[in-house]
């Protein structure tokens, strides 16, 4: 760890004598008030942390990796579909078929942030309980709410530059190879960076509860339940159709309790809507529903609102948990 340690941190913490006294301010005021600099000291020693651990010379390797088999991929791709002709229809299925790789590239690219954002945190404080070292970093006088928010605000921007950077990387080849732009990427991106912060906001959450394992289990478990509930909303769409719609409005209603719980897919499916071109939309609505992991509908205010209003919600309950556990 990068935390600054001294002897007499240790001493003053040691078993046996008391446990860790949460928030120690001079006014009840001031113990309401987060200090932005231990925030910005523990969001850097975060960055830190990553680094030393090999984390983020791991996740540069593997998605460089991704990125190049992704770039041969659409050039053999491209260099294959000049041989198909140059007629109006074969351009067109030429475009869709572009549109689709770089769907399909992005998709990649949020599901590898999403695994991202659950396997920084799931150890972000249940970790370093374990390991002790909190015992005498908060001894000093820093705040159980900072260190959350250092915390949060470290993996958050990690994550960020991550989503962004690997999202243009995508864009950019789909760009210089086959010169195929998608309509709307900053929505698209702002949307996929609102669902990276979430999950890493749920994942924090459970760090402050449960063991490191436990919390692992549980975050990745309704990452895939996310998942099939998209899949499960999609296949009551395509039911709804049918003279008799029960079964249909019963998935709906499934899928749709499910976002609720956690909106992660459904965020990445408004943002799929934003990648794509309004041929792909056209050819998707005539096939009645398209592919199950994207939208052909742009996302509702209320998901948006209710997703920023999770991570707050989250956020503060991850404080609130950690100021009442018993280190």
């Amino acid at each position: 760890m990068f935390w600054s340690v001294d002897k007499s941190d240790v001493t003053r913490n040691r078993p046996g004598v008391s446990h860790i006294r949460p928030d120690r301010c001079s006014t009840p005021i001031q113990a309401r008030l987060l200090r932005p600099r231990y925030i910005f000291e523990i969001a850097r020693f975060t960055l830190l942390e990553a680094i030393s651990r090999r984390l983020i010379l791991a996740g540069v390797l593997i998605s460089l990796l991704f990125i190049g088999l992704y770039a041969l991929g659409f050039h053999f791709a491209y260099d294959r579909a000049l041989d198909t002709g140059s007629s109006a229809e074969a351009r067109l299925t030429l475009g869709i078929a572009f549109a689709l790789l770089t769907l399909f590239g992005v998709y990649v690219v949020n599901y590898l942030a999403s695994f991202l954002a659950l396997f920084l945190s799931v150890a972000a404080v249940s970790g370093e309980v374990d390991s002790g070292t909190l015992h005498a970093l908060l001894a000093r006088p820093l705040r159980r709410s900072e260190f959350i928010v250092g915390r949060w605000l470290g993996y958050a921007c990690m994550l960020s530059v991550y989503i962004v950077v690997m999202t243009g990387l995508v864009l950019l080849i789909a760009q210089t190879v086959a010169g195929y732009t998608v309509p709307d990427p900053l929505p698209a991106l702002l949307l996929m960076l609102l669902e990276g912060v979430l999950l890493l906001t749920l994942s924090l959450f459970g760090s402050t509860l449960l063991p490191t394992l436990a919390n692992g289990i549980v975050v990745f478990t309704l990452l895939g339940l996310a998942w099939l509930a998209g899949i499960i909303e999609f296949v009551g769409r395509l039911l709804a159709a049918a003279p008799d719609s029960t079964a249909g409005d019963a998935l709906l209603n499934i899928g749709t309790t499910v976002s609720l719980v956690l909106p992660s897919d459904a965020l990445w499916r408004g943002a799929s809507y934003y990648l794509q071109s309004p041929s792909v939309l056209a050819a998707f609505g005539a096939a009645r529903g398209g592919i199950p992991f994207f939208s052909t509908l742009p996302p509702s205010t209320p998901l948006i609102w209710w997703s920023i209003g999770y991570v707050v919600v989250v956020l503060g309950g991850a404080i609130l948990a950690f100021r009442a556990r018993d280190l």
